[in-house]
């Protein structure tokens, strides 16, 4: 078993299932007790949300790590390995471990039928275990009542926000998706929400289950003036907390905030310096992500995201609005066919110049050409190309110095562009 490189677990997971999502815990706990897991760490964090779950899990990872805590973060997609969803004290794990790991879940498997995201769920549980970790950051996958993160009680459970999105698993109102969100809450354990407006069967879960609730704009919340923004919160006592003039981040403020809170329960040290270099230094490929980018001897820059439905999309809007580029903006854009077209593309309208459209390198790609018309339908001027590569070059040859490019739709997107990026002028 042992023998299989990483790509050929990979191939083999892919087919092992008869469905990629296949929600519920029953197996994966089934799995979980013949492996003998218990729990990974002895401080579970679980992170759940429709956006702001890996900015926020990688803010709770830094956080911890400047205070010498060991932490591993679990965390899914991956833009172009694997091993990016399993991260131990900073480093993410090699393809020899993650191969004894799925080997171990396939041994104990069975005739049990497990998803690709299950096995790889139980086999990052089981390297955690094996690392003497003092903490673990779990990003939920997909809603969180039924995911297999949910296998492990979480100590601290953090919802981002409430938006609509995967609405064939979680339905199609805020009120379906806060339930299954609300899922990760356990009775008496602190749960964090920095959705502003959270939707009552949220609130009606945190009340059953009697768990003290820390919301953003009641008990914690931030605010910007000019280059700086200010953070107040609560400590394990209810004691007030407060970080004044912070430098501003790359990445969203919301998402710190609610890092920060969840860290100001956990009595640890509390220093204003190393907070500060603990959250400039985080970062995210993908989310935000901002990179100087020189072709042909133009200054250009790339901003990469990969937002993709209308939370994300508005979030990104603001972001650009108070930020306009030196020249102009232009926008390569790619998307999925099950996501939120006019929701996605709305906000974004008045901050681009001109659009390049392409297919994404899977069959779950939305057409260029409705890309296209959907786009050219507001008057927006598009060019079609033939993948994510080609937008962006064209969209390079035509930019003047000082421009910038968003390129931004889908993980796949971004991790075409990360790509291009990677090889050789």
């Amino acid at each position: 078993m042992t023998t299989r490189s990483l790509g050929e677990w990979l191939a083999y997971l892919e087919q092992l299932h008869p469905s990629a999502i296949d929600m519920g815990l029953e197996r994966s706990r089934e799995v979980a007790q013949r492996l003998g897991l218990g729990k990974p760490a002895p401080l579970v964090i679980t992170v759940t949300g429709t956006n702001g779950k890996g900015s926020t899990c990688a803010f709770l990872a830094s956080l911890l790590r400047s205070q010498g805590r060991k932490v591993g973060v679990y965390s899914s997609p991956h833009l172009l390995r694997y091993n990016e969803r399993v991260v131990i004290d900073g480093r993410e794990v090699d393809d020899a471990e993650l191969c004894l790991a799925f080997a171990a879940v396939e041994a104990a498997r069975g005739e049990t039928s497990l998803t690709y995201f299950e096995m790889g769920t139980l086999a990052a549980f089981w390297l955690f275990e094996r690392a003497a970790l003092n903490a673990v950051v779990l990003e939920v996958g997909l809603g969180g009542r039924l995911d297999a993160v949910n296998l492990v009680d979480a100590d601290l459970a953090l919802i981002t926000s409430i938006g609509l999105d995967h609405a064939d698993w979680l339905g199609d109102t805020r009120e379906s998706v806060a339930f299954e969100k609300a899922g990760i809450m356990r009775a008496g354990k602190p749960a964090l929400c920095g959705d502003l407006d959270p939707p009552q069967p949220l609130l009606e879960q945190v009340a059953l289950l009697d768990a003290p609730f820390f919301l953003r704009g009641r008990d914690y919340d931030l605010s910007i003036q000019g280059q700086q923004w200010s953070w107040y919160g609560l400590d394990a006592h209810g004691q007030v907390l407060q970080l004044e003039q912070l430098p501003l981040l790359d990445l969203p403020m919301e998402n710190a905030a609610l890092a920060l809170q969840a860290y100001a329960l956990l009595q640890l040290p509390w220093d204003r310096q190393q907070i500060i270099q603990a959250l400039l230094a985080t970062r995210v490929t993908g989310r935000l992500d901002r990179r100087a980018l020189d072709w042909r001897g133009k200054s250009l820059t790339l901003l990469l995201d990969v937002g993709h439905n209308p939370h994300a999309a508005d979030y990104l809007a603001q972001r650009l609005e108070a930020r306009p580029p030196a020249g102009k903006r232009w926008a390569v854009f790619g998307l999925l066919a099950d996501k939120d077209l006019p929701g996605v593309v709305a906000p974004l309208l008045s901050q681009v110049a001109g659009w390049a459209v392409a297919p994404l390198a899977t069959p779950r790609s939305r057409p260029a050409g409705e890309l296209a018309a959907h786009l050219q339908s507001y008057g927006a001027a598009v060019t079609q190309h033939a993948d994510v590569r080609a937008a962006l070059e064209a969209q390079c040859e035509q930019a003047a110095a000082g421009d910038e490019i968003l390129l931004f739709g889908s993980f796949f997107c971004v991790a075409e562009a990360l790509d291009w990026l990677a090889r050789p002028a």
